[in-house]
């Protein structure tokens, strides 16, 4: 019997978060599950929305394989055919259930990067769609996360299952003051970082393309970003993993690091120029994510949250920052993480996690929940 609480989800990605409309093409991207079981309320929502799905699996596993043993001209082939799959969808519907998050940590970093560049129009086309990305509950994401299995199966579906349209309409104040803004300012323990947002859109996440969502964005004048910031999270990307990272950037580029991974903390920085640069700042709002996961599509939604995303920009708040990487990493400012205080033009919008403009606070959790 498939449990209800995955048939509700499936409704809310497909009727929600996707809006599959008759005779929209829905290509069902299942990474790492192993249960084709898990993919059949999804088919019968997007079938009873008039729909037509399309099922590509993926593995893990057998990517690392190709990555290790693969060629350029073997990526080349196999990703001009996805993308030609790709032009001729209107939604994408992308299911993770990971085995082993550290799968691809010992692939060498050339191999990550010629991998990455054939595949990048795919990812690229994909963003022009309806697209919407999930997890699957599975024991290494509940490790990841210390919480059992159970427990975190039901964390999972309570937040991918929240009223989102209640979170969007409180968002929307905070768009709109982003989208005024000139001059940002963020300072927290071994904090004090500036920039300008002027002119750059900025983008609520009211979960139409993540589950769980939450997090309104925008990006940094590329040029614009001076000051330290020091992380309070633990950094992954690619199976590597950093603690204490730290930045100083000088006319927006990082001109100085740290972690306890040096190395190939400065490897991921050395990818190419764009990596050195802001592509994304955001503010995470989730009510029911209070608490690390160590998964970044939990953890950039924590309420009381910031995150930066080293590399590309997104196209719908771009500073034409262009980059093979996109590393989101989180600084944690409630007053339990050593607190923390945001500034928008030098007016005080935020202080050790809740919002104190009165126009913004319908998002803090007790607003929303």
């Amino acid at each position: 019997m498939t449990d209800p609480r995955l048939r509700q989800l499936a409704r809310t990605v497909v009727h929600y978060s996707a809006s599959v409309q008759p005779g929209e093409k829905v290509l069902i991207r299942a990474l790492d599950v192993h249960d084709a079981a898990i993919l059949a309320p999804f088919i019968d929502e997007i079938h009873s929305a008039g729909g037509h799905a399309f099922i590509d699996y993926t593995d893990y596993a057998v990517n690392r394989r190709m990555m290790l043993n693969g060629t350029e001209e073997q990526f080349r082939i196999d990703a001009a055919m996805k993308l030609e799959q790709m032009k001729q969808m209107d939604a994408i519907v992308l299911i993770l259930g990971e085995d082993n998050i550290s799968e691809y940590a010992d692939v060498p970093a050339a191999k990550r990067d010629a991998f990455r560049k054939w595949y990048r129009p795919v990812t690229d086309e994909q963003t022009k769609k309806k697209w919407i990305l999930f997890n699957y509950p599975t024991k290494a994401y509940a490790q990841l996360a210390e919480m059992s299995t159970e427990s975190y199966a039901q964390f999972l579906y309570d937040t991918c299952t929240m009223d989102y349209s209640r979170m969007s309409a409180a968002m929307d104040p905070l768009t709109e003051l982003m989208t005024n803004t000139d001059r940002v300012r963020i300072v927290a323990p071994g904090t004090d970082l500036s920039f300008s947002i002027q002119d750059i859109p900025a983008i609520k996440c009211d979960g139409k393309v993540n589950l769980p969502d939450g997090e309104v964005y925008s990006a940094p004048v590329r040029d614009s970003v001076e000051g330290t910031i020091t992380f309070n999270t633990r950094a992954s990307y690619l199976g590597q993993n950093f603690s204490d990272v730290s930045f100083t950037f000088e006319k927006g580029r990082i001109t100085g690091c740290r972690s306890d991974n040096d190395a190939k903390l400065n490897e991921l920085l050395n990818t190419d120029e764009g990596a050195r640069y802001i592509g994304e700042f955001a503010i995470g709002v989730n009510p029911h994510i209070d608490r690390i996961m160590n998964d970044i599509g939990f953890d950039e939604k924590i309420n009381g949250s910031i995150h930066f995303a080293l590399g590309q920009a997104y196209e719908n708040a771009d500073n034409q920052n262009r980059s093979d990487i996109h590393w989101d990493i989180v600084l944690l400012m409630k007053s339990e993480y050593g607190g923390g205080e945001i500034y928008f033009d030098d007016v005080l919008i935020s202080k050790d996690g809740l919002f104190v403009l009165d126009s913004l606070k319908g998002l803090n959790p007790e607003n929303l929940m």
